[in-house]
């Protein structure tokens, strides 16, 4: 009973194993062509992302707070210029209006590029 158990077994293991050794092996020229593709875009070597407004506008303001005095309006189509970032707030020019001041972060950031180097 033991023996036919071991046959058994072995002849299911076999059956697992089987698509396994039938599956093609990556060559050392796979790999350097893959490597040589990410290489030449790497994330390290390309300019960061613009800051982009991520709602339809949003409220410009004297000091980096929601309580603060409202100076103006930055706009989705407006262009705008980070200067300095004090947690989650950016103080910024509007280009379109010349306005400065600070933005909230949680409308104006950068968009998000994954790199797999």
């Amino acid at each position: 009973m033991r023996s036919a158990r071991i046959a058994i077994s072995a002849a299911m293991l076999g059956a697992i194993a089987l698509p396994w050794l039938s599956v093609p092996i990556a060559s050392a020229t796979t790999v350097a062509t893959a490597a040589t593709v990410s290489s030449a875009s790497s994330c390290r070597t390309s300019p960061p992302l613009p800051y982009t407004v991520h709602t339809k506008a949003v409220t410009i303001r004297s000091k980096a707070s929601v309580k603060s005095t409202s100076l103006g309006i930055l706009y989705r189509g407006h262009k705008f210029t980070v200067h300095k970032t004090s947690g989650n707030w950016h103080y910024i020019t509007d280009r379109t209006t010349g306005v400065k001041g600070w933005v909230s972060g949680t409308y104006v950031y950068r968009d998000v590029r994954m790199c797999l180097d």
